[in-house]
């Protein structure tokens, strides 16, 4: 029999410890699908060439834009479209899914020190 199982996402997060380091649980054709814990504010970036899915799966996140800014709570998901400079910020932690192409960084063109390493699974 094959081995199938499902993916646990409490689990997982249960196995991450830092925050702002997205891990790959899973993987669609070109997407991953990556957890990740938040707290604070991140960097302003934007991903020039796709869009960036956030489903939050506990707490409030803020997504700030420089016209305005989004509320998604847990059980809600939003996407940014490409090239839209956004800056995700949670006042609580938040623990989330993205989804988005392998290899994206997670702070665009942006760089520094919250940039994380891509293709890191757990």
């Amino acid at each position: 029999m094959a081995g199938y199982q499902a993916i646990n996402f409490r689990q997982k997060l249960d196995l991450i410890a830092e925050q702002w380091q997205p891990r790959v649980v899973a993987e669609m054709n070109d997407y991953q699908f990556k957890l990740v814990r938040l707290e604070g504010d991140f960097v302003w970036h934007d991903h020039k060439d796709t869009d960036e899915t956030f489903i939050v799966l506990e707490g409030e996140l803020r997504i700030d834009f420089r016209d305005g800014a989004v509320i998604v709570s847990a059980g809600e998901m939003f996407v940014v479209p490409r090239g839209i400079e956004h800056k995700p910020c949670a006042e609580r932690e938040v623990k989330m899914l993205l989804v988005e192409p392998r290899g994206v960084p997670n702070t665009g063109d942006a760089g520094g020190a919250r940039t994380a390493p891509n293709d890191v699974w757990i």
